[in-house]
Formats: structure tokens, C-alpha cells, sequence
């Protein structure tokens, strides 16, 4: 069976998703974290950062020339170690049929969105939960699939780090992997939003949700797994901040779930090559219900967001 190019990106994602855990949590256990700022305290960089984002680039350059491929940390030029190379692909994703409308595409297509560490800051606070790896995958502008890294789920179990981590996956049309689907029990409405990053927008966003409860997280990768996972049932960021290798994983998981996430105004995010990084219109995303959120959504943030 010969296996769609995007098939086989999934797979290798995967593969590289894993690696790049892996090393994430080695860069921890060294105590060398090499920590950088980059435009200030609350925009840093790690070794971790660095070799994630050399590992995942390398690997999908070398199985992949001709896809375009997006990261978040400008890098020099320089030969990447081979034992960063991951040519491995996930079985179980290659066994998947791909969606119909998937089937065809070529690599020259496709645009990956790779974020090596999303929650940083948190990293190097200790705060390892909110850490992810984000890898997504874009087709026409739009999210088709996405592969999320947690390399410290289950830390507070003090598991062996074997056992440390997980990698959920989804595609629209296909179905999401390596969580069980949850929603909020009972309408109830609880928004998870940053952590670091607020500001009066912000927060007069998500007092306008009339939440029953507010939860204050880093990371975006995290957040929409707290809306899979039932433990939030909206992302609400009314401000710049994210980019869009933040979101593109994320979102592609989202959908293939029901889900949905766009701008503060309801608007959909681009993710085509030459799109401008900055998500400048925020980000609000849903498992369900969406409407409900964006119709909250204060008349002075939507114009002080301007797309």
C-alpha cells in the first residue's frame, strides 16, 4: 500500500514528537538549561529550544526537501549532530486511511509550523505540565493536522522517565489520538487563559465569558489539551502574543475533535508560508459552543484587535 505524502508526515512528526521529548527532558535533567532572553524575561530561550528545534527541522528537511517548514527560534546556519536526525514514522499512523481530500497533496503543499518548546518560561520555572512540543501541519492556509509533545505528563507521579510523556495527534476528517475526549460537565463555563502574559484587555475578556471558573496556564499547546480533556470548555486571549506555530498543532487537533478556534473575532487564522507570525487578533478557541464566547467578546477589544 503505498502510503499519501501526508500520511507519511504524520507519522514522522510523530516520530520526531517523541525525540523531541525525550530531549527536552534530558536538557532538564542536566541542570544546563542555557537559558537566553531573547526580547526580554518573558521571551526565553533554552537549550532545549535550540535542539528540539534543530532535531525537528533537520529530520523533516531530510525526508521531506520540498515541504516548507516554519520554526519559531531564528537559528544560525550550522551542521545539525546526527544523533538528532530522527527517521523513524509511527506505524499505527501509517496503518490510518488518509481523508479523501488529503490524499494527493505534495509536499511542496504543505507548510509545517514547528514550536519546540511552547511554555518555555514554564519550563524554567518548574512548572513542567504546561510544557509542549508543537508540530502542525498546513494545507491552503489551513490547520489539517497536528501532533502535541507533552514531555513531563504524569511528572507529578514521579514515574520512571520511560514512562514520562505522551504525544497526542489528530487530523480533521481522521480523528485524535493519545487522549480520551472530555467535555465540561454541565455547561459550565471555565476559560483558561495565559498566565504571563495579561493585560486589561485580557482580563475584561474573560470577565464578558461570565465564567464560572478561571484557570491561568502557560502554554497554548497546554490550554487546548485542557479543552479536550474537559477541564476548560474556552481559550480566551484577547491580546498579541501568540504566533502561529503556537496554534496551528493545536488547532488541527481541535477540529478533528468538533472543536473550533479562531480570532477574537471570530475570524479563521491563516497559515499559509507568507503569512505575517503574529497572531494579532488573539485567539479564542472552543470544544463547543463557540458562538456563545465570540458573541461575548467586548465592542472596544474587537477594535483594539485589528487582524
Amino acid at each position: 500500500m503505498a502510503h499519501s505524502v501526508v500520511m507519511r508526515l504524520v507519522a514522522s512528526a510523530y516520530a520526531m514528537a517523541e525525540k523531541a521529548g525525550a530531549i527536552v527532558r534530558r536538557v532538564l535533567q542536566s541542570g544546563e538549561l542555557g537559558i537566553v532572553e531573547k526580547t526580554g524575561a518573558n521571551d526565553l530561550q533554552t537549550l532545549a529550544d535550540r535542539l528540539v528545534q534543530q532535531s525537528i527541522c533537520a529530520s523533516l528537511s531530510k525526508s521531506f526537501p520540498k515541504i516548507t517548514i516554519i520554526g519559531e527560534e531564528d537559528l544560525p546556519e550550522e551542521a545539525v549532530k546526527e544523533d538528532l536526525i530522527e527517521s523513524g514514522q509511527s506505524e499505527d499512523i501509517l496503518q490510518k486511511s488518509c481523508p479523501a481530500e488529503y490524499s494527493a497533496l505534495k509536499e511542496e503543499e504543505l507548510v509545517v509550523w514547528v514550536d519546540p518548546l511552547d511554555g518555555t518560561k514554564e519550563y524554567t520555572e518548574g512548572l513542567l505540565d504546561h510544557v509542549t512540543v508543537l508540530i502542525g501541519i498546513a494545507y491552503g492556509g489551513k490547520a489539517i493536522a497536528g501532533v502535541i509533545n507533552q514531555p513531563f505528563f504524569n511528572y507529578q507521579l514521579g514515574t520512571e522517565s520511560a514512562d514520562m510523556g505522551r504525544t497526542l495527534w489528530g487530523m480533521p476528517g481522521l480523528g485524535a489520538f493519545g487522549f480520551e475526549l472530555q467535555e465540561v460537565p454541565d455547561g459550565r463555563r471555565i476559560v483558561t487563559t495565559t498566565r504571563s502574559h495579561s493585560n486589561k484587555l485580557v482580563t475584561d475578556t474573560v470577565d464578558a465569558m461570565e465564567p464560572h471558573d478561571v484557570i491561568r496556564v502557560g502554554g497554548a499547546g497546554n490550554k487546548i489539551i485542557q479543552l479536550v480533556e474537559g477541564k476548560a470548555s474556552a481559550y480566551v486571549f484577547a491580546s498579541l502574543g501568540t504566533k502561529k506555530w503556537d496554534t496551528c498543532a493545536p488547532e488541527a487537533i481541535l477540529l478533528a475533535v468538533g472543536g473550533k478556534l479562531t480570532d477574537m473575532h471570530g475570524s479563521a487564522l491563516c497559515y499559509d508560508a507568507n503569512v505575517k507570525h503574529m497572531n494579532s487578533a488573539g485567539v479564542l478557541a472552543t470544544l463547543r459552543n463557540h458562538q456563545y464566547y465570540a458573541s461575548r467578546v467586548p465592542q472596544s477589544v474587537l477594535q483594539a484587535l485589528k487582524p
